[in-house]
C-alpha cells in the first residue's frame, strides 16, 4: 500500500526522483526539490529516458518516493522526422516510470503539453475536453499521458504551454537574438496561447507537492486529487503580441542581466517593426493549433494554486523579480521546452 494513498500521512524528507534536470523546467524544480526532501536530480547522461531498462535500474536503485518527471523530447518540428525517439521518451518512458511507480507506492508527477488539442476550440480548454493533437509531438505526450493513467500509480499529471526560460532554446530568446539580426522580424499571428514561465511552474509544482507531503487539517483524500491538471499562466495572447511585448520591455531595460547579455551576445536590438503573418505564410514540418489556451480553475480549486497572468511574468523576467538561474543551459538536453 502506497504511503501516497492518504495524504494526510505526512511523508518526512521523502526521497526524490527528478529526470530532465537541465531542461527548463527541470532547472528551476531542482532547488525547490531539493528543500522538500532527499533529492537525486539527473540529467540525459546519468538518465537516458529513450532506455527502459535504464530508467528501472535507476529507479529500483534509488527506490524513490517521489518521481516528478521534467524530461521531454520537445523538439516539435523535429519530431516529424524523428518518431522513433520523441516515441521512446514521451510515450514509452512515462509508461515505465509509471509502472515503476505503482511497484514502489511512489508518487509520479509527469508534464503534459497543450499541443495534445486541435485548436478548434475557443474558450479555454478543459482538463476534460476531448484532446486530438495535431502533430506528432503531441501525439506521443498523449500517448505517456494515457500510459500514466492506464497503469494507475498514484500520478499527477500538469499540462503545460508556451514554456518559457532566461535560458535554453525558447521564444523569448530566439526573438531576442533575431531582434540584434534583423529591421524586421515576421511573427505568426493566429495562434493564441498563455506563455508560461518555468520557474513559475516549479513554484506551482512545489506548492501543490507541500500540500501532499506536509498537508494541512482538511486536505483531501489523495484519491479526490490524483488526476490531470493544466498548469499555465493567467490570461492569453498571440505569438505576434508576446513578440510585441518583448521587444518593448527589451528596448526600456537594456541592461537586465547576464542572461539577456548572453541572449543578445551583448549586439544592440536592431528591429524596427514586427509585422504579424498569418500560420500559412510560415509553414513547419508540424501544425500547431490555433488556439490552446487551457483552463486553470481545476488547479486553483484542488490545491488553492494559480499562476500569474502571463505579461506579469514576462515583465518580472526583465525587471529582475524573477529568480536568478544560472545553471548552464544545453539545448540538446530532453526537456529543451519549445
Amino acid at each position: 500500500m502506497s504511503r501516497l494513498n492518504d495524504v494526510s500521512k505526512e511523508v518526512s524528507n521523502p526521497r526524490i526522483l527528478l529526470t530532465g534536470k537541465t531542461g527548463q523546467v527541470g532547472r528551476a524544480l531542482a532547488p525547490l526539490l531539493d528543500r522538500m526532501g532527499e533529492l537525486t536530480a539527473l540529467d540525459r547522461r546519468q538518465l537516458d529516458l529513450s532506455r527502459p531498462d535504464e530508467i528501472q535500474r535507476v529507479i529500483r536503485g534509488l527506490l524513490p518516493d517521489l518521481i516528478v518527471n521534467a524530461g521531454a523530447y520537445t523538439a516539435v518540428d523535429r519530431a516529424e522526422s524523428d518518431e522513433a525517439a520523441a516515441r521512446a521518451i514521451n510515450a514509452i518512458a512515462p509508461g515505465v516510470l509509471a509502472e515503476e511507480a505503482k511497484r514502489l507506492g511512489a508518487l509520479l508527477v509527469h508534464y503534459s503539453t497543450d499541443y495534445i488539442f486541435d485548436g478548434t476550440k475557443r474558450t479555454p480548454y478543459d482538463e476534460d475536453d476531448p484532446p486530438n493533437a495535431l502533430n506528432l509531438y503531441g501525439r506521443t505526450k498523449l500517448e505517456g499521458e494515457r500510459a500514466i493513467r492506464q497503469i494507475g500509480p498514484a500520478y499527477l499529471i500538469f499540462r503545460t504551454a508556451w514554456v518559457y526560460a532566461r535560458e535554453g532554446r525558447n521564444f523569448l530568446l530566439t526573438v531576442l537574438r533575431l531582434a540584434t539580426e534583423k529591421e524586421e522580424l515576421r511573427i505568426v499571428r493566429d495562434q493564441a496561447g498563455a506563455p508560461t514561465l518555468s520557474l513559475e511552474i516549479a513554484a506551482a509544482t512545489a506548492g501543490v507537492l507541500s500540500k501532499i507531503f506536509a498537508p494541512a487539517n482538511g486536505t483531501r483524500p489523495w484519491s479526490e486529487t490524483k488526476g490531470i491538471y493544466h498548469m499555465t499562466a493567467g490570461g492569453e495572447t498571440t505569438w505576434y503580441n508576446f513578440a510585441q511585448l518583448i521587444l518593448e520591455l527589451a528596448s526600456r531595460q537594456p541592461r537586465v542581466g547576464d542572461w539577456f547579455a548572453a541572449a543578445t551576445n551583448n549586439r544592440p536590438l536592431m528591429t524596427r517593426r514586427i509585422v504579424p503573418i498569418a500560420t500559412d505564410e510560415f509553414p513547419t514540418p508540424a501544425r500547431r493549433p490555433a488556439y490552446s489556451v487551457l483552463a486553470n480553475r481545476k488547479l486553483n480549486a484542488t490545491f488553492g494554486v494559480r499562476l500569474p497572468h502571463w505579461e506579469m511574468q514576462l515583465r518580472a523576467v526583465f525587471s529582475g523579480c524573477a529568480s536568478d538561474m544560472r545553471t548552464p543551459a544545453t539545448n540538446e538536453e530532453q526537456g529543451a521546452e519549445k
